[in-house]
């Protein structure tokens, strides 16, 4: 019965998945600072302009019984 090897690869697999547990979190990182770019440059390019009424009489009353 070899103990060394099982042990071995039990530690290697062990080591394999924390590198890919950091991998992903790099990834998630890299995502939301994308996510966040897109985020900012999104609002500061949003320079539409506001729409207005052809009568400024329409939507000044709210009907509060339903």
């Amino acid at each position: 019965m070899d103990l060394q090897g099982a042990n071995a690869s039990g530690t290697s697999g062990a080591s394999l998945e924390l590198a890919s547990l950091k991998m992903a979190k790099d990834q998630q990182k890299q995502e939301g600072q994308a996510t966040l770019q897109l985020l900012e440059s999104t609002a500061s390019s949003a320079d539409v302009p506001k729409s207005t009424s052809a009568n400024p009489a329409i939507g000044a009353n709210i009907n509060t019984f339903a």
